[in-house]
Parts: C-alpha cells; sequence; structure tokens
C-alpha cells in the first residue's frame, strides 16, 4: 500500500493548495490591472478574502483541481512533443529546420503527434486496448484486404510518379 506524504493531507489538499493557487491568481490580476489602484494591501486583502470564500466552496474547487490535473498532463505532453520535435530538427547552431522541404515537415510532425498519443496512451495502461481496436478496425474488417491491397498499389504509383517527375525537373 503506498504510503501518504504530508502534502497529500487533507488540509493541504482541501485547504491549503486551492487557497493559495486562488489567492495567487486574484493578487496578480489585480496587481497588473491596477483594478483596486495602486495599493498592494488592499490587492492582497482582496485575494485573501477571494481565495477564503473559494475555499468554502465545494464544486469550484473540484472543477479548479480537475481543471490543474488537466492542465499539467497536457504540459507534460506539449513538453514531450516538443522536446521530440526539437531531437528531430536541432542543428549544430539549434533548430536548423528551415532547410527542410515542407512535406517532410509534416511528416515528421504527424509521426511525432502519434508518437505522443501512443506514449499517452501506454502512460495510461490503455495501449492493448487501443492498439488492439485500432488493428481490429484497420485489419480485421470484410473490407480490409481489398482496401490495403488498392492503398499500397496506389501509394507504390504515386511514388514512382514523384520519382520520375523529380528526375525530369532537374
Amino acid at each position: 500500500m503506498a504510503e501518504e506524504t504530508i502534502l497529500q493531507h487533507w488540509i493541504f489538499t482541501q485547504f491549503a493548495f486551492p487557497f493559495l493557487l486562488v489567492f495567487f491568481i486574484v493578487y496578480g490580476v489585480l496587481s497588473k490591472t491596477k483594478v483596486l489602484g495602486e495599493g498592494k494591501q488592499l490587492n492582497a486583502l482582496v485575494a485573501f478574502v477571494i481565495g477564503l470564500i473559494f475555499v468554502t466552496a465545494i464544486t469550484p474547487k473540484l472543477v479548479v483541481s480537475n481543471m490543474i490535473l488537466f492542465l499539467t498532463v497536457a504540459l507534460i505532453v506539449m513538453f514531450v512533443a516538443l522536446l521530440l520535435w526539437g531531437f528531430i530538427g536541432a542543428g549544430k547552431d539549434g533548430i536548423q529546420f528551415s532547410n527542410a522541404p515542407k512535406g517532410l515537415k509534416w511528416i515528421i510532425g504527424i509521426v511525432i503527434v502519434i508518437a505522443v498519443v501512443f506514449g499517452l496512451l501506454w502512460s495510461m495502461g490503455q495501449e492493448s486496448k487501443a492498439v488492439g481496436s485500432i488493428f481490429n478496425f484497420l485489419f480485421a474488417q470484410s473490407w480490409s484486404s481489398s482496401f490495403w491491397t488498392n492503398f499500397l498499389f496506389i501509394a507504390v504509383v504515386l511514388i514512382a510518379l514523384v520519382l520520375i517527375l523529380r528526375n525530369t525537373k532537374k
């Protein structure tokens, strides 16, 4: 059984963290917009009262908690995607992806998105369900054998045409 840390105690999760989050966001917005004037004490007092009112309400606190969890996961997923993009496009002096053909950028971008989606599914423990259902949908249907035969035929013809037309332009 997993041990509970002090940061998981109900006083922190139900009171301190939501209060601090709302307090600092409201204080920052009031300070930046100067709605109540230049007084830091007034901004802090209003933010303190709003934070206390927020902590007493259950439903908004649950909504904010769920949104913060979603935001955290979304930021990590975007970080991984941008990190993969940087690894692929990095050159000696930083990202040197401007010289690559536009089609190559799209292909690499799509591959990165697919990799991140599969990584997210794997981290949630859903990869076998998702991959299995995708595999069954694409390859175990009555229409799939004729579709993939035609798809591969058209792909080979298009690749041949691109190579022929590319050589004639040079």
